[in-house]
């Protein structure tokens, strides 16, 4: 058995794993750093199933991680979100490897909610179709025991998930003109596009300023886009790429890259705006 190329064909999906468990690109690739390591360092001929294997290792390593970070964030200011994942051409090789299955910032969002063994239970079952026998081994508990975990996880993750999914055409075609409207501060064209009981959640990791609380409210949150075009008029620009597999805007002010900017679509309105803004976690952004 070669044991690189067997880790480098799984090493798409361990990343998967462990970023959806962990939400950072940097916290995903050190787990599959670890991951490999003691890979390298196993008695694969004792395996049964290399895949098996991996999947455990990386679930365990991403679950002591997301402990650890649980205490951290104790300490975090204002709102935790996860790294985007951007891609300025939705059909690259790594898009097409990352973004295979649902990462949408709304779902992960959804994911905080929940317990690390709640949210390693329900990814390897939902998002990577692993079955309940292999569940309960990598996380130490009984198959039943699993399924109730899954079931709870399930029902809370739907509660804070649209009710209807919406195309990838209109997503893109309402950010499109939710982009121009802002290029322009327009604000009652913005309101028109929002949900009255629309959402915004900002992370700014006390880097740079954000709001504490969550805004609410489609005057308000249009507020918030025209309040930047009108601190920097004509220094403003938008564009429109791909962040965790659906549609979202990079802003950039005066050339520089202000925020990355998510969007949750619901009924034809956008419900809920997730803006990156914490600089730690724009780092990964490919430049223009």
């Amino acid at each position: 058995m070669d044991t690189v190329q067997t880790f480098t064909a799984l090493k798409p999906r361990l990343f998967g794993i462990a970023y959806r468990m962990l939400g950072t690109r940097a916290d995903a690739e050190d787990v599959v750093q670890d991951a490999w390591l003691r890979w390298h360092d196993a008695d694969h001929t004792e395996m049964r199933s290399t895949d098996a294997w991996l999947v455990t290792v990386t679930t365990r390593l991403s679950i002591d991680r997301l402990r650890a970070r649980k205490n951290e964030q104790e300490n975090y200011v204002g709102w935790w979100l996860p790294e985007p994942l951007v891609e300025l051409h939705e059909d690259t090789p790594e898009a097409a490897a990352e973004l295979a299955s649902d990462l949408s910032m709304a779902f992960l969002w959804v994911l905080e909610r929940l317990s690390p063994d709640e949210r390693a239970a329900f990814l390897l079952r939902q998002a990577f179709d692993v079955d309940y026998k292999e569940i309960a081994a990598i996380l130490g508990k009984s198959e039943a025991a699993c399924r109730q975990i899954v079931r709870r996880a399930g029902e809370r993750v739907r509660d804070g998930q649209p009710r209807y999914d919406v195309s990838q055409q209109e997503h893109r075609n309402l950010l499109t003109r939710f982009m121009q409207a802002a290029s322009t501060g327009d604000r009652d064209t913005m309101k028109t596009m929002l949900s009255p009981d629309a959402e915004l959640i900002s992370d700014g990791g006390g880097k740079v300023s954000s709001y504490g609380r969550i805004l609410q409210g489609a005057a308000r949150i249009a507020g918030v886009f025209w309040s930047v075009e009108h601190a920097a008029p004509g220094k403003v620009t938008y564009r429109l790429v791909q962040i965790n597999g659906e549609p979202g805007l990079l802003r950039y002010v005066d050339g520089k890259l202000e925020s990355a900017n998510s969007f949750r679509i619901e009924a034809g309105r956008i419900a809920a705006v997730y803006v990156m803004r914490n600089p730690d976690k724009l780092g990964g952004i490919p430049a223009l």
